[in-house]
């Protein structure tokens, strides 16, 4: 963060001081809410959670280096007391990033907000000191905390936007006003929250309309492929640049394939002419997200062919999403275990089916390992009755749903759609799942591990890499039931 005096960040968020010897001491360090991450000149906020209460860990904090925290309540330490810790990091974030001249792009969109990011970041960080969230820092509190990373030197600050409500990204855009705004797309992620797709497309659309006008510099990067999102155009005083495979849009990918290992592959066309691009990642899906990526570098100056080597080159900054490792028996894992939701379900299952294609004339199976995509409300049913019936049609070899009633659910629609004996098989948590695939797999076979969350299946991928993570996975047993 730039660097501030305890005087300065007590008037900014409207904060008293307390046991603060001298308020002319700066902030020089990081602003941290884990006392871990402390270091000498930092600034720790303090949050209430509902398993951890941060101001617990002031006095460590202290001792680590930190020059005062920020805080609801007197700690007996050198400390900003406020009403609302939350509204005073939003508060702080927004006047530094003020007082700074770098260009914000603000992202967001039901699937692909991370990845994009990543892709986003590595191609911005070629022209100059970039900074960007780590894994999916995308709320009231990881938004701000990312922002005051930037500092003088920061030329671009790249910022997800997540929401589960109408509102919410309207609050985030007004803590740190992008001047370019990238809308992804409108899909299923927290439609039971959110109450159906036309609220999600509500409340992703704030984020054009917290944009500047095109005669201000705002630029709306849109996604032309999804009939939501280019309809929040007229939403926006900002200039629009749309992205996709449609022929209308200015920045499209044409010749879509995938290689042999089941990384995407096409020709990028910009305004500024057009380059052939070969991704490191994983699954056709990457494609739009690199698409959005390279209008937001074309409209920062990027040439296409410097966009294309860019994207080819980019690689995946973010833990568990489409993450592939190879065992020495040639096994491949596939832990996309983050987050899933109906649409990256679909898109993973693709990529799974792509990325076994090559083995299949030596026997090599493809296995998806599946559990509960969360918050879908009323459409929770259908749609994992859907993702089990794709499984089928897309003839992934080997079906393990993981969990409960949901994971049921996914074996009955693969079971409905036509799959038998040990085709699917619905496992009772991560520990049967593993037990069952560590006696089953063969040289060659590709699994992917995919489920939202709350479920915690990445303890599937780890100890299927890595013999010594079983008892990481439960000590419980489990039941498989055909």
């Amino acid at each position: 963060m730039i660097s501030l005096s305890l005087a300065e960040i007590a008037g900014i968020v409207g904060g008293q001081q307390h046991d603060i010897p001298d308020d002319g001491r700066r902030v020089t360090g990081p602003v941290v809410a884990d006392s871990r991450a402390v270091g000498p000149g930092a600034l720790f906020v303090a949050f209430a959670g509902e398993r951890v209460d941060g101001h617990d860990f002031a006095q460590r904090a202290v001792e680590a280096g930190a020059v005062a925290v920020l805080a609801a309540r007197p700690l007996g330490v050198p400390a900003i007391v406020v009403d609302d810790v939350i509204a005073a990091l939003g508060a702080l974030a927004r006047a530094v990033v003020a007082r700074l001249g770098t260009t914000v792009v603000g992202l967001t969109g039901s699937a692909g907000k991370t990845s994009t990011k990543d892709l986003i970041a590595q191609l911005l960080q070629r022209h100059g000191p970039t900074v960007w969230p780590e894994g999916n820092l995308n709320n009231e509190i990881g938004l701000p905390l990312t922002a005051l990373r930037a500092d003088e030197t920061t030329r671009h600050l790249v910022l997800e936007m997540g929401a589960r409500g109408v509102g919410h990204i309207r609050y985030l855009a007004g803590l740190t006003p992008p001047r370019i705004g990238v809308v992804l797309n409108v899909g299923s992620a927290h439609i039971g929250e959110f109450g159906g797709r036309e609220q999600i497309a509500l409340a992703k659309g704030e984020l054009v309309e917290s944009l500047p006008s095109a005669e201000d510099g705002g630029v709306a990067v849109l996604n032309a492929d999804d009939p939501y999102v280019r309809a929040m155009v007229p939403r926006t005083r900002a200039r629009t640049i749309l992205f996709g495979e449609a022929e209308e849009a200015e920045v499209r990918a044409e010749n879509v394939r995938l290689t042999d290992l089941g990384q995407p592959a096409f020709t990028l066309r910009t305004p500024s002419g057009c380059s052939d691009v070969t991704m490191r990642l994983y699954g056709e899906h990457h494609v739009s997200n690199a698409l959005a990526a390279a209008a937001v570098a074309h409209e920062l100056g990027m040439p296409a062919d410097e966009i294309a080597t860019a994207l080819s080159e980019a690689g995946t900054l973010s833990r568990w999403r489409m993450e592939v490792t190879e065992r020495a028996d040639g096994v491949r894992i596939v832990n996309d275990a983050y987050n899933a939701n109906p649409e990256s379900m679909r898109a993973a299952l693709r990529a799974l089916v792509a990325m076994g294609a090559a083995g299949k004339a030596t026997g090599a199976r493809t296995w998806a390992v599946l559990g509960e995509m969360a918050e879908l409300g009323e459409e929770s049913l259908a749609e994992h009755d859907a993702v089990g019936r794709l499984a089928v049609r897309l003839n992934v070899s080997k079906l393990v749903a993981v969990g409960g009633r949901e994971a049921a659910w996914l074996d009955m629609g693969a079971k409905n759609e036509g799959s038998w004996g040990e085709e699917s098989v619905h496992v009772s948590d991560a520990r049967a799942a593993v037990d069952l695939l560590r006696s089953e797999l063969r040289p060659g076979d590709v699994v992917l591990v995919k489920a939202s969350r709350s479920v915690g299946l990445e303890r599937v991928a780890a100890a299927l890499l890595d013999e010594g993570m079983l008892g990481a996975v439960g000590a419980e047993g489990g039941a498989a039931t055909r």
